[in-house]
């Protein structure tokens, strides 16, 4: 069985599945073009838990649950459950602060852009583009010696933070959990947020993409750095296999409307598109993991992706409260009205470039 999951079969078969599944979401009731987005899904997690409070995007969302109680199950079973932490968690709170930010300017994570494409939103191009770019500037810093230093073995309980706080997300989720007049639990009741497939078949998927990913290593990012420096298309090909079954499964489900207006939760606005994604490629590369492979290994007990996840959950909460996220192309009166990032949006990944481009040259060990 292991051999299988680390055989380039394995990979894209599971890549597949995951693909096939995320498409599925959409027509379970999970939004438009937005199966699984893990970007998206922090920011509704973190309005749920009042963390900001725009109204529309507020909602525990259960795929990243499953995700992080999937990857435990993977790594329980294949022995590889390993509590370790230590490796600059201040640095990796920041680069997941920014992460967050640049993929909330574009309107999705590299698993909703390759989504978004695959349901024919032809914008999710510009995203890919600039993910691959920041990707690429990662790398660039990890061949000049960039390092965050080694994680260390830790305790069990450290391990457990993760996999305890999806249970307790669960349980919140579950019952419905009111503290109080006008304080969370918070539920949409209008937008992306209020959209959403059953609690129970979201956390199946989760857990299946969390088990397989663990077992395979899939992440997007790690697709694009490996092929950028080892010549390695092992990754690519579960993330090409995941990008054909969700593009198969659209098109079966009448869900492929291929175009650059007006697209599902998207907008238009290509240089922010493009620019939003380098930052969280840069942020990726350099905290080691994609956002869907951090809540995996977050899962397998590694208290450093643990931290990059609780910035996201900052930063999504930061994206809204400070009016930086983007916002969605709409139609008045029969024309289109381009969205995009606002000012302060754009202010804000131009900061993130300047910081996370700052981490990636002054954390080079000498």
């Amino acid at each position: 069985m292991s051999r299988f999951f680390a055989s380039r079969i394995g990979i894209i078969v599971s890549g597949a599945i995951i693909g096939a599944l995320a498409a599925l979401l959409v027509l379970w009731g999970n939004p438009p073009n937005m199966g699984i987005c893990v970007a998206c899904f922090t920011r509704d997690t973190a309005g749920a838990l009042g963390l900001h409070r725009a109204a529309t995007v507020q909602y525990i969302r259960p795929e990243l649950i499953g995700f992080i109680l999937g990857a435990l199950l993977g790594a329980l079973l294949f022995k590889e459950f390993k509590p370790r932490s230590g490796s600059a968690p201040l640095i990796r709170f920041v680069l997941g602060f920014f992460a967050i930010i640049g993929a909330l300017v574009f309107l999705g994570c590299p698993w909703r852009a390759y989504l978004r494409l695959a349901g024919g939103d032809l914008n999710a191009l510009l995203g890919i583009a600039g993910f691959i770019v920041g990707v690429a500037i990662g790398v660039f810093f990890l061949k000049r010696g960039y390092s965050l230093g080694r994680s260390r073995p830790v305790g069990t309980a450290v391990g457990l933070v993760m996999p305890v706080f999806a249970l307790i997300l669960l349980l919140l989720l579950l019952f419905r959990v009111s503290f109080g007049e006008n304080a969370p639990i918070f539920f949409s009741k209008s937008g992306p947020g209020s959209l959403h497939a059953p609690i129970l078949i979201s956390l199946a998927v989760g857990i299946v993409a969390g088990f397989l990913a663990q077992r395979t290593r899939f992440c997007t990012m790690g697709a694009i750095r490996d092929v950028i420096i080892m010549r390695d298309f092992h990754l690519l090909s579960g993330v090409l296999a995941f990008i054909v079954a969700a593009f198969l499964v659209n098109l079966a489900i009448g869900k492929f409307h291929p175009g650059f207006a007006a697209q599902p939760i998207a907008h238009s606005n290509h240089l922010w598109n493009f620019l939003g994604m380098v930052l969280a490629g840069m942020s990726f590369a350099l905290a080691g993991g994609c956002p869907g492979r951090q809540f995996f290994m977050a899962g397998e007990g590694d208290g450093d992706a643990a931290i990059f996840i609780f910035g996201m959950l900052v930063g999504a909460a930061f994206a809204h409260n400070f009016n930086l996220a983007g916002v969605p192309d709409k139609i008045v009166d029969g024309k289109l009205v381009v969205g995009g990032p606002s000012l302060w949006g754009q202010i804000a990944v131009i900061v993130g470039l300047i910081i996370v481009a700052a981490i990636g040259w002054t954390m080079r060990e000498k």
